[in-house]
């Protein structure tokens, strides 16, 4: 089945996981119909800031500006299957938590809950203060993923690139699509 996925991008540092992700997704494009991207102010502040480009207008997806609730994914009826929040601002989780839908991010998120459908939460912060830790239970049990943005090292990365990708891989194998990538005990 080929998927229909939602990247959303916010102002949390991390700025590496989201273009990472853009990049393999763009890889995987025989599984997948249509990316779909919306950023919040401050995400492309921190992008700019973190890899010192504004990349994310190279990328060959559709960006939708935050307020445009005329974006398909504001509605369950575009059957957008899969929502990756990468990454994730504690004031995002906070809000999807509480059920505010105050942008398209947070909009998308509702409706990805409501639908019973994927959504993939790349918490970046640390530490977790217990609002955070409550508000992660509330997505999960309203049927949503916190993955945090913690690297792995059993694959001996030796760049910065090559960690983050360790993140970023998870991310492709919790979406469901085929992804080559380091195995444990391979």
């Amino acid at each position: 089945m080929k998927r229909k996925i939602i990247v959303a991008i916010t102002g949390a540092s991390g700025a590496i996981y989201a273009k990472l992700l853009l990049n393999k997704l763009s890889q995987l494009n025989d599984q997948i119909t249509e990316v779909s991207v919306v950023m919040s102010d401050n995400a492309k502040e921190v992008w700019k800031f973190e890899l010192d480009d504004e990349d994310y207008n190279s990328f060959p997806y559709k960006i939708y500006a935050k307020n445009n609730f005329m974006a398909p994914f504001a509605s369950g009826s575009a059957k957008f299957d899969t929502m990756i929040i990468v990454p994730c601002s504690m004031g995002t989780l906070g809000r999807i938590a509480s059920g505010v839908s105050d942008d398209l991010i947070t909009r998308a998120a509702d409706v990805i809950l409501k639908e019973r459908r994927k959504l993939i939460l790349v918490a970046r912060d640390t530490p977790f203060n217990l609002i955070h830790i409550r508000n992660m239970q509330t997505v999960t049990e309203a049927g949503g993923i916190i993955c945090p943005a913690i690297p792995s090292f059993y694959s001996k990365p030796q760049t910065i690139e090559e960690l983050a990708m360790t993140v970023v891989n998870r991310v492709i194998d919790l979406t469901g699509l085929d992804n080559d990538s380091y195995r444990w005990s391979e």
